[in-house]
């Protein structure tokens, strides 16, 4: 690591740490506005997210598709990309799963695999066409991301008609050996709540995201790919292959999303079961600077803001955790640009010692 680079860790690290402190402050203003204590309703929500088991397990499960949606959004991120079309793209991988899960005749050892499988590939073959017309025609990716989103609820809708259980908006039930165990098989503190292994799934994929993207050819490529392309294509990087790759690996990790609800929870699809997480996992991404264990803590701390809002609803608006997480987000935008800028300015001293092995290169 090069003497510049150094003074940008800490402050790197301080800016989300800031963005969430600042948001709770301001929440405290506005808690205080409508004749509450902040302290207590800060102090019910962490009880009541984390002060129980049931509370563990219940911020554990909202931050499992918090997780997914976030790592697939920073992955996309660190190639320079915007897929807002993660929300889209869970939705098709939960449906996905749900209909392997309902339809195919197999013992669990395959069905399972199959399930789980089939929602990755539903989210990556969502998301490969904006990558095809991204990398083919230019079009911007946000553009149609976004409306793909829309497309992806018709189609379930359309499929529903015919797959839908009667006076329903779910699809049947999965079979027992495409359903993921609960973690109170192995914890039994969190007994009731509907906390699962695909959360065990999601931190996996996040440590294999992490060596993926630092340790592996194919990881330091897509991140010049997304710091300069210009010289990732010098470099011999395909640009439009590339772009496609990352938008196949991103969209599978917002497909395995939809996994929790499905194949951990429910055991059927349901219509709208994704209630904005892939959209959230925008800001996840954000607030973890597009770091698979930044994005790990993010998604604990929104999964905790969900469920504890739940609670704390009854002394306070509801929009209340709406308001937080947008103060998040806008003090982690205004956090960032104010410590990077510190971390610019902040170079060290150049050394008054001469190097005795220097070559007078640049005089010759």
């Amino acid at each position: 690591m090069s003497e510049q680079t150094r003074p940008r860790l800490p402050l790197q690290t301080l800016a989300p740490v800031a963005a969430v402190v600042l948001a709770l402050l301001a929440g405290a203003v506005l808690i205080a506005a409508v004749g509450q204590s902040p302290l207590e309703v800060y102090g019910m929500l962490a009880q009541q997210a984390l002060g129980t088991g049931y509370g563990i397990g219940q911020t554990l499960f909202k931050s499992t598709p918090l997780l997914f949606a976030g790592l697939a959004v920073a992955l996309a991120f660190r190639a320079g990309l915007f897929n807002v079309g993660a929300e889209g793209q869970m939705y098709l991988g939960g449906f996905a799963a749900a209909l392997v899960g309902a339809y195919v005749p197999l013992p669990m050892v395959f069905l399972l695999p199959l399930a789980v499988l089939a929602a990755a590939g539903a989210g990556a073959l969502w998301a490969v066409i904006p990558g095809v017309l991204k990398a083919r025609f230019g079009a911007h990716e946000v553009i149609n991301t976004i409306m793909l989103n829309f497309i992806a609820f018709a189609l379930v809708a359309w499929g529903g008609q015919t797959l839908f259980m009667t006076a329903t908006v779910r699809t049947k039930e999965i079979a027992q050996g495409a359903q993921i165990a609960r973690l109170d098989v192995l914890l039994p503190w969190l007994h009731g709540s509907p906390a699962n292994f695909s959360l065990v799934l999601g931190l996996g994929l996040a440590v294999a995201l992490g060596v993926f993207l630092f340790r592996m050819r194919a990881g330091y490529e897509l991140r010049v790919l997304g710091l300069n392309p210009g010289a990732a294509e010098y470099a011999g990087v395909h640009i439009g292959r590339a772009q496609v790759f990352a938008f196949a690996l991103s969209g599978a990790l917002a497909g395995l999303g939809g996994t929790s609800f499905v194949l951990g929870y429910k055991h059927w699809f349901e219509q709208d079961f994704t209630a904005g997480a892939g959209f959230m996992g925008i800001a996840v991404a954000l607030i973890g600077r597009n770091h698979p264990l930044g994005v790990c803590l993010s998604a604990l701390f929104f999964g905790a803001l969900a469920y504890g809002g739940l609670v704390v609803n009854q002394r306070v608006p509801a929009d209340l955790v709406n308001v937080l997480r947008a103060l998040v987000i806008l003090f982690a935008i205004s956090a960032y640009a104010l410590f990077d800028r510190a971390a610019r300015t902040a170079k060290p001293k150049p050394s008054a010692t001469p190097n005795p092995q220097a070559r007078p290169e640049a005089a010759q």
